[in-house]
């Protein structure tokens, strides 16, 4: 459509005007040839009709059109509509390859020598030649100007582009690593608290076959415990609200609530020894962290090693590392466990928990077919580290 339109402005601005006007007199006409109208007509069809496919083939226009100039002009015939070699050498500058552009440059200063020997003997060589150059100069630089601009376009539109799917991509991240965050805490909370109290159901049943102080003691350690593990459920959730009247709830545990982490525990049948040495690090973040690794190897002692195990559990801390070393004793009859049984959700929120300060979890049997969790956690804040 875009190139009818330019063949027709073409028509009606310099050829239209030029046959209208072919018989009146002008002050040229002694110089330059008079075909008949026909070959006017074919001169000027030769001209511009070839732009009808400027853009989709800049090169075959540009070529038929130079043609044609170069015969008009051997033939010593003056056509306004000799413009149309401009507009091609514009079409091939913007829409072919520079390569072709060169070869187009050498046709063109070719036809257009063509037109300065040919008038040499009305206007000085120089000043045609000057004009001439500036006008195919002109058309080049304005070929190549809308040639970059269309090119900074295009990238600005790719690289508009690809930062939307980059920016839908880092939400999509942060969706799975928050999925995966709550997942963790879900299974940190539900999975060590169920644990206990399926652990003293069990004992509680046990219990009220031969004692029924130690029965009703059982029902109230689980009251406690699941009112303890709501409560952790209530404050893990409500991080995904958006709600400002959310009642105030109590802090994250810590490295100061291990103790009674392994009070709890003891009431469903092992035996657990905790011992802590040195400064409590100050760093919120690495004491969730070092609790809920506590808390998972409690969990997996009391659940593959049985109530009847021995736990000992150790928190060493000094200016740099944080040492957690959780080892029991294995279960009192039955086979001992099999390596990698843990390796399931808690495991990897352990590994995953330990890898946000530095710290690798280390998990294997002892000597005495017991169980053993390790790791070291980095104390000293990490500015490079990324959560």
């Amino acid at each position: 459509m875009l190139d009818t339109v330019v063949v027709l402005g073409v028509l009606v601005v310099f050829c239209l005007p030029e046959l209208l006007r072919r018989n009146d007199p002008r002050e040229l006409d002694d110089l330059f040839a008079h075909p008949p109208l026909w070959a006017m007509i074919a001169l000027q069809a030769g001209l511009i009709l070839p732009l009808l496919v400027r853009r989709r083939q800049p090169t075959i226009a540009f070529v038929l059109t130079a043609a044609t100039f170069t015969v008009q002009w051997s033939m010593l015939v003056f056509l306004r509509a000799d413009v149309a070699l401009l507009i091609a050498l514009y079409s091939l500058t913007l829409h072919s390859s520079l390569r072709r552009l060169l070869w187009a440059c050498l046709i063109t200063v070719a036809a257009l020598t063509l037109v300065v020997v040919r008038v040499a003997s009305i206007a000085s060589v120089a000043e045609a030649a000057f004009f001439l150059v500036t006008a195919m100069t002109a058309a080049i630089a304005l070929g190549l100007v809308v040639r970059i601009r269309r090119s900074q376009l295009a990238g600005l539109r790719d690289r508009a582009a690809r930062l939307e799917i980059e920016r839908d991509q880092r939400t999509l991240l942060a969706v799975a690593g928050e999925r995966a965050r709550v997942a963790r805490e879900m299974h940190d909370i539900l999975g060590h608290n169920l644990s206990v109290m399926i652990r003293l159901a069990d004992g509680g049943a046990y219990a009220s076959r031969v004692n029924v102080e130690r029965t009703t003691e059982a029902l109230e350690l689980i009251g406690e415990t699941g009112r303890e593990a709501l409560n952790d459920l209530r404050r893990t959730l409500s991080a995904l609200r958006d709600d400002a009247a959310a009642p105030e709830l109590s802090p994250q545990p810590g490295i100061a609530d291990v103790e009674a982490l392994c009070e709890r525990i003891r009431a469903a049948g092992p035996r657990v020894s905790y011992r802590a040495v040195g400064e409590i690090p100050s760093d919120r973040g690495l004491q969730l962290a070092a609790y809920r690794i506590v808390q998972e190897a409690l969990t997996n002692a009391l659940k593959h090693a049985g109530p009847d195990t021995e736990v000992r559990a150790s928190l060493e801390a000094d200016d740099h590392r944080l040492r957690i070393q959780v080892e029991d004793t294995g279960p009192s009859t039955g086979p001992a466990r099999v390596a990698g049984s843990a390796a399931g959700q808690g495991l990897i929120g352990m590994r995953e928990r330990a890898a946000l300060y530095g710290g690798v979890i280390r998990t294997g049997e002892t000597q005495t077919g017991g169980w053993s969790v390790q790791t070291e956690l980095e104390v000293s804040p990490a500015r490079e580290r990324k959560p």
